[in-house]
């Protein structure tokens, strides 16, 4: 009997040890600011907040004034000779002292100029590209950050609901203990299914911490924040949205996807490049005028000056070369980006229908139901009209069938999110 109380005070200490834990953490969480917020709000919050997004809107910038760099001519230039001594040191007078002065300007052949101003000009565009896509990615991020916060925060709705009734019927337990009208393995073993629901409780709360973490980082929120998330959509009517074909999905995806237009945009990069190659095959022409005194035929002598590279050994064959594969190796990757977003539009086309196909209304109805069978089999275990054993294997089953609806369906959500981030536009709104 000794090592029978001994268990049971181990144990109750060990319980109200972990309860005490659990209305601190309860209590910490409450002392925090808590910052209600819709997918909406927080796409923009990331658009206007977000370092990685300013960073890629400052190289838009960058690549603009490169653009404009690109179309400026080259600086003149100007080469002079004087004399320093003839007789005497800087002699500069009508009987002596030669003055020689040129001034040249390099004038780029093949249109060279408008040529790199246009690879300049689609390197803005691909930073443009990126930077939708950098948004892409980071909108199905937060979304799905959120979503995932909600989803933890519904599994602990779940343990805290059986946790709160558990606690009052330990606390009934103990006072029928007292009185003799139960064994001390019957309050034991209730106690160790409350014991179990704290922690599991527990582990989902660590999982949450973590979470909210990576969301206040997208979200550049003060550390002291918890970021609740508002999800205002009607679950039944995801179970019954229509997807149009696959084939238009796919054709909207082609058009949509910040991916494709960043190939495609690549492709016209390498194509201009090669045409940028070619033109420096011309040699540049390079011309002025000089002045000499005092040191020809004439006393003051004005002549044009033309300068121009023979293309006898570097006609850039090597650069054009290279070009022309790029163009090759681009096009290739292309169709290769083509190709893995018909296959992910498809993949997240079919898990959409599965999960629409696995979640119901019927199962609305059942999740419903089972949570007034869990009131009346907690009375009838009251009123002693169901055995400890029997209680126990219920709330077993009672917790793990509404943890598995409730992630079947996050299931359904995050299937239409991968949907809407394949195709790259909204096809079933989520707010």
């Amino acid at each position: 009997m000794k090592l029978y109380l001994n268990h049971k005070v181990a144990m109750m200490l060990f319980v109200a040890s972990l309860s005490g834990n659990i209305q601190t953490s309860d209590a910490q969480s409450a002392s925090r600011d808590t910052l209600q917020i819709n997918l909406r709000e927080a796409e923009k919050i990331v658009l206007d907040k977000n370092l990685s997004a300013l960073a890629a809107r400052y190289n838009i910038d960058a690549n603009k004034a490169l653009v404009r760099q690109a179309k400026l001519w080259d600086n003149p230039v100007l080469n002079t000779d004087q004399n320093i001594y003839d007789g005497k040191f800087f002699r500069h007078d009508a009987s002596g002292g030669q003055v020689y002065v040129q001034v040249m300007q390099l004038i780029h052949t093949a249109g060279k100029l408008n040529k790199a101003a246009q690879l300049a000009l689609d390197n803005t565009t691909l930073s443009e590209i990126q930077f939708d896509e950098l948004m892409r990615t980071l909108r199905y991020t937060v979304r799905n950050d959120l979503e995932e916060a909600s989803h933890l925060l519904k599994i602990k709705n779940v343990y805290n609901s059986e946790i709160l009734e558990v606690e009052k019927l330990v606390k009934g337990m103990d006072e029928a203990f007292k009185t003799g009208d139960i064994a001390l393995k019957d309050n034991i073993r209730v106690k160790a299914l409350l014991f179990s629901l704290q922690n599991e409780s527990n582990i989902t709360e660590s999982q949450l911490i973590q979470l909210q973490l990576e969301i206040r980082t997208l979200l550049q929120t003060n550390e002291n924040i918890f970021i609740k998330p508002v999800l205002s959509y009607k679950f039944g009517e995801l179970t019954k949205a229509e997807l149009s074909a696959l084939d238009s999905l796919k054709h909207t995806a082609l058009e949509c996807r910040t991916d494709i237009r960043m190939a495609n945009a690549s492709l016209e990069y390498q194509n201009h490049n090669l045409i940028y190659q070619r033109s420096l095959a011309k040699p540049d022409v390079s011309a002025g005028i000089e002045y000499d005194r005092l040191s020809s035929y004439a006393p003051n002598y004005f002549g044009l000056a033309l300068s121009i590279p023979l293309p006898v050994f570097n006609r850039n064959q090597g650069n054009i070369k290279a070009a022309q594969f790029s163009v090759k190796s681009q096009q290739a990757l292309s169709n290769q980006v083509k190709s893995n977003v018909e296959n992910e539009v498809l993949t997240a086309y079919k898990k959409v229908l599965f999960q629409q196909h696995i979640n119901n209304e019927a199962q609305l109805e059942f999740s419903k139901d089972y949570d007034k069978l869990f009131q009346n089999m907690l009375n009838s275990y009251k009123e002693r009209q169901l055995g400890l054993l029997e209680f126990i294997d219920f709330m077993d089953a009672y917790k793990d069938t509404k943890l598995k609806l409730t992630d079947q369906h996050h299931e359904l959500i995050k299937s239409i999110e991968e949907l809407n981030y394949a195709i790259g536009k909204d096809i079933i709104n989520i707010n």
